[in-house]
């Protein structure tokens, strides 16, 4: 029995290395990290392999540990029922689950602001700066922009050129939005986009209707004729009755409103919804007097005898709140917390709040809106995994505001609005050089950087390394500014580009090559090392998870191979470049191709058990579920084909080379899916009728054990609590996913990758064996643990 000293990182599981190996390494380094080479971000640069070949690295790992969490015949160590690639399984094992709580010194501002923000904005107590309202700013929110929605006009064109702002009615100049205004019997109606232009009704019958842009239709519009079809003055009850015509053109576009004619507001999408402690102002949280924050649930100095946060409980020392109204500096309060530690900050509105309250459609970037009683209303919306992870980041126990314990820095920039809204008004313009979205979002990541590096001190302590951002586009963080390169990426595309060099999308506004190399840099747009990919946003199916459907036997899986989505120009309706999906759905459908093409032809090796059709079914998470292997393939970019298998219970089948999959550099994809070449295409179907049963039901089993980690439930049950709270009859989706075992989700993968390489950083194995922790970090212990003879 050896008897070490224990750690808060229970490193005390890792014995003295023998002493042949110790020699043997101090030939090479005095002191030498714990865990993978390949996830020392702090390491020098080294190559990147493609996937099916990218392990984390052998590094140094104590022999003693490998003992005591010895990996199995896929070389995996399984963790909270998911495979790890053995360096992290086993330091997750032996390190995360003994984790001890600390206690955190808890800043609460008290910093008044100026004007008390005018009734504008949002006070940051701990700042005492204000975040205005859209289209308000100064110091303290007293000056009103002007925030056009048409660009300048001219005689060809009397309203300017097209834009998504474009209106030929009032133009509320805070927030570049069109509504009928003055003079009108539905002011507050909006008259977005085409409802205010005279539309070209079609030459033939099956042709579309089309709208010119040059010509205002403000007759129409504005007439109060029950003859024509108008749209300002026109009373619903009359038109659902069909005592009226009206402008079909138009419709309820803006967030916050319901019905064919907007005339019942409802509670429009904010993160968090405010948290309980603010109104919903359009997507910005307008606070409740004393909190502050995206969500409200900043706490100041004047509001913690009313309240106390979840994510600040439980508290082991308050301030004496008896003095808090009369004092004019931050206090301190004590709580209990377990790392890592997230520090997140408070951007100035215009990074997040803005791009939500500005939104001209009601479904950019979220993932949920809100019908006329108020009921939750799940999107499709792929790119809402931002705003999901945010908000749970905001919720957890996990989030401080003391940036000298924290262990990493959340930088909230929400490209997922950004790239949406980009040119969707005239204060949005892309830059004029290049006029590309993703260029345009590189901007705005400099300029956030600039921010936090010239007003708060952590971003120059390590050069960034500690920080993470959020690239949720189409190819993640390959348009990111070299600036924040050092930085933790947080993606859904995980690009290597060693075979991929250059921009993949199809869509000529993402493509990210034309960017200059001085603002771009020249690296690869993931590094395995420091970033990850995390899953796609996919709502709650209430049916799907009713009928367990990822718990389908292999029994009734009778479908060998699945595919549903754009095959390209060859089949009706597809995308009509050849460089969409970088052609690999192009390949498999001439492969395989279960339905005619333009041509007549099914695919040249066409088998009866293999699916591989562009046509939208509403059984789709039904004909999942009844497959055994599904294709993982890219479209313009990555698409949400991982999550969709994993969730019905599918092996995915990945083939996309030099490109990561949620989680590939962490977690052991050799024991739940299967990776093919581009080039072995042709030979796919054989390669899979030759995985024998056994093995089939091995990553079966496998999926089924870990779907939830492409979930959302923490963000998702969130949301339920706060439905619950309004209504006393709960939603479908809110009972089922209440149902669902309490497993790691997408969120607390998230966590127990960010302990694992907080771990990396902080604890390092000296030339005697021992392990040595950072104290400011770990908080090290000094009592003694005995392992068992087998560590």
């Amino acid at each position: 029995m050896l008897a070490i000293r224990s750690t808060k990182c229970p490193v005390a599981f890792v014995g003295a290395a023998s002493a042949l190996v110790v020699l043997v390494t101090a030939v090479h380094v005095f002191m030498v990290p714990i865990l993978p080479s390949s996830l020392d971000y702090f390491g020098a640069r080294s190559s990147v392999s493609h996937p099916r070949n990218a392990s984390p690295g052998v590094g140094v790992v104590d022999s003693r540990l490998r003992g005591h969490f010895p990996s199995d015949s896929h070389g995996a160590v399984v963790f909270r029922g998911a495979p790890w690639k053995a360096e992290v399984g086993r330091w997750l094992a032996g390190c995360h689950a003994n984790s001890s709580s600390v206690n955190i010194a808890e800043g609460i501002g008290a910093k008044r602001c100026e004007k008390g923000c005018s009734g504008r904005g949002v006070c940051n107590y701990d700042l005492g700066e204000c975040r205005c309202f859209h289209g308000y700013s100064g110091k303290g929110c007293e000056e009103v922009l002007k925030l056009e929605c048409n660009l300048p006009s001219s005689p060809e064109w009397p309203a300017g050129r097209w834009i998504v702002s474009m209106c030929a009615a009032h133009c509320d100049t805070t927030r570049a939005m069109c509504f009928c205004g003055p003079g009108t019997k539905y002011p507050d109606r909006p008259v977005a986009e085409a409802c205010g232009f005279k539309t070209i009704f079609p030459a033939k019958p099956d042709d579309p209707k089309l709208t010119d842009w040059k010509t205002p239709d403000l007759e129409n519009v504005f007439t109060t004729n029950r003859s024509k079809s108008g749209w300002c003055n026109v009373v619903p009850k009359d038109a659902y009755s069909s005592k009226v015509k009206y402008k079909e053109e138009c419709d309820c576009k803006y967030d916050g409103l319901w019905g064919q004619f907007c005339e019942t507001r409802v509670e429009c999408s904010c993160i968090n919804q405010c948290s309980g402690r603010g109104h919903c102002r359009g997507g910005f949280c307008q606070c409740d007097s004393g909190y502050f924050g995206i969500d409200c649930t900043i706490p100041s100095a004047y509001s913690l005898a009313y309240d106390w946060p979840s994510w600040l409980q439980p508290p082991v020392n308050l301030p004496d709140l008896k003095i808090l109204n009369n004092t004019p500096i931050n206090v301190k309060a004590i709580v209990q917390k377990k790392r890592p530690l997230i520090y997140v900050y408070d951007l100035p509105a215009e990074f997040d709040s803005h791009l939500l309250e500005g939104r001209h459609f009601k479904f950019q970037c979220v993932n949920r809106i809100y019908d006329d009683r108020n009921r939750t209303l799940w999107t499709q919306q792929l790119y809402g995994a931002q705003v999901a992870l945010y908000e749970s980041i905001l919720a957890s126990p996990y989030r401080t505001l003391n940036g000298e314990e924290a262990d990493y820095f959340y930088v909230p920039v929400l490209d997922s609005c950004l790239i949406t809204r980009s040119d969707d008004a005239p204060h949005l313009l892309m830059p004029r050089d290049l006029r590309l979205r993703s260029y345009h979002a590189l901007e705005y990541y400099r300029m956030a950087y600039d921010h936090i590096a010239q007003q708060y001190p952590y971003w120059n302590r390590t050069s960034g390394r500690d920080h993470i951002w959020f690239f949720s586009w189409d190819e993640g963080a390959c348009y990111a500014p070299r600036e924040i390169w050092n930085s933790m990426m947080l993606v859904h595309w995980g690009n290597t580009n060693t075979k991929h060099k250059n921009s993949t999308t199809a869509y000529w506004a993402d493509n990210w090559d034309p960017i200059p190399l001085d603002r771009r840099g020249n690296r690869p747009c993931f590094d395995p090392r420091k970033d990850l990919v995390l899953p796609a946003w996919k709502g709650p199916d209430p049916g799907a998870i009713w009928l367990k459907l990822w718990a389908r036997p292999r029994i009734n899986r009778t479908t060998l191979f699945y595919f549903n989505g754009n095959l390209g120009p060859a089949y009706e309706g597809g995308r009509p470049e050849d460089t969409y999906s970088m052609g690999i759905r192009q390949k498999l459908a001439a492969e395989f191709g279960s339905i005619p093409n333009k041509k007549g032809n099914l695919g040249r090796q066409y088998a009866a058990d293999v699916t591989v059709t562009y046509l939208r079914t509403e059984k789709y998470y039904e004909e999942l579920a009844s497959s055994v292997f599904c294709g993982v393939l890219p479209g313009d970019g990555w698409s949400g084909r991982m999550e969709d298998s994993m969730l019905q219970g599918c092996i995915p089948v990945i083939i996309q080379d030099g490109i990561f999959l949620p989680y590939e550099n962490v977690l052991n994809y050799n024991s739940f899916a299967v990776r093919v070449q581009e080039d072995d295409i042709p030979n796919l179907i054989s390669t899979l009728r030759g995985i024998n049963e056994t093995q089939v039901e091995f990553m079966l089993g496998n999926v089924r054990q870990m779907w939830q980690r492409f979930f959302y439930r923490d963000s998702i049950l969130l949301e339920a609590q706060r439905q619950k709270r309004l209504f006393s009859e709960e939603a479908a989706w809110s009972v089922e996913v209440s149902k669902l075992p309490d497993d790691d989700d997408v969120f607390a993968t998230f966590i127990q990758n960010a302990f694992d390489r907080y771990c990396i950083i902080n604890c390092t194995m000296t030339l005697g064996g021992k392990v040595s922790c950072k104290e400011r970090k770990l908080g090290c212990q000094t009592s003694a643990q005995e392992l068992p003879e087998s560590v």
